[in-house]
């Protein structure tokens, strides 16, 4: 940890990620020949801990992994990527699984068995409670029980820590929740399970979602890129970097990663929000989850290219 830096905490799954590639995604019933097969660490929460650690500011990571198979391997990634482990404990079964497919055109399917992760209890999180508090940023997702990420927002509002919600997997939150968040960070399927399934423009919806009582809004739209509001006003377009995309897991972690890193930074909003557009366009290019995070200089020389494109 940097001594004038304060680390951003990530409290969040960390998974092993099983990847089969194939032509396209099945369709229910069907069954595929696989082209490819590869492990890579994963799970919403690890992602983006590795994601602030290859931009090299400082990061910890607070959550669970199993005894069985693949917790040593995990905690070893987290820690060379420079991550903070201090705050992760071990816990009696299997760590959290990722089945993923693939597809040639760069779509994926995902289905996520929690294992340790469905163990972080309000409990664990209560016991680094004082890690929270000397955070200059806290990270959550849904992949960890819900109860468990309101008290870790509970922990950060009493503190004055602002708060980063990805709300993925989607899942029906507590008013509280939304009010102890400062950003959240849905994509466009996620932000019409919180809207009730409603299509809104991307401008309606973050409004709707303002509502709701957080600080500022990101929508992450893929390749049309994503829409900024924040409370008191300040909207914009953050134009998508144009590049070939590989493989999409992981980039809206790549995102968060990038975008807390450069409001810790002080960069503004909207600068920040380049800035993370950069990260997940270089995060594309090239297959994995975790592996896929880009390093500072990768980030830098896109960002510094300035080759993103209007919204049209």
């Amino acid at each position: 940890m940097s001594a004038t830096r304060k680390p951003i905490v990530v409290v969040g799954s960390i998974n092993m990620d099983l990847v089969a590639r194939s032509p396209r995604i099945p369709e229910p019933g069907e069954t595929l020949i696989g082209t490819d097969f590869s492990q890579t660490p994963g799970g919403k929460g690890a992602n983006q801990a590795v994601a602030v650690g290859r931009l090299g500011y400082p990061v910890e990571m607070v959550g669970l992994v199993g005894e069985q198979g693949y917790a040593d391997l995990l905690l070893e990634y987290l820690k060379a990527a420079g991550g903070g482990i201090e705050g992760m404990g071990r816990v009696q079964g299997p760590s959290g699984i990722g089945f993923i497919v693939l597809a040639a055109d760069a779509t994926n399917a995902i289905v996520v068995m929690p294992g340790s992760n469905g163990k972080v209890t309000p409990a664990v999180v209560d016991a680094q409670a004082e890690r929270i508090r000397n955070a200059g940023m806290v990270l959550c997702q849904l992949e960890l029980p819900l109860e468990t990420v309101v008290r870790v927002s509970e922990i950060a509002k009493e503190a004055g820590v602002p708060l980063m919600l990805d709300p993925a997997p989607a899942a029906k939150m507590p008013d509280l929740l939304w009010k102890n968040t400062n950003w959240v960070t849905p994509n466009e399927t996620e932000a019409a399970f919180y809207l009730s399934g409603e299509d809104l423009e991307p401008e309606q919806a973050a409004k709707q979602l303002l509502a709701k009582g957080v600080d500022g809004v990101i929508l992450k739209r893929g390749a049309e890129g994503s829409y900024l509001l924040k409370a008191g006003g300040g909207a914009e377009w953050i134009p998508p970097y144009q590049v070939k995309a590989v493989d999409t897991v992981g980039a809206g972690d790549s995102f968060n990663g990038a975008f807390a890193v450069a409001l810790m930074e002080g960069k503004d909003p909207v600068t920040a929000a380049k800035f993370a557009s950069a990260a997940a366009a270089v995060s594309v290019t090239r297959p994995g989850a975790a592996d896929a995070m880009p390093t500072r200089d990768e980030v830098e020389a896109l960002f510094s290219a300035g080759t993103n494109q209007p919204k049209k």
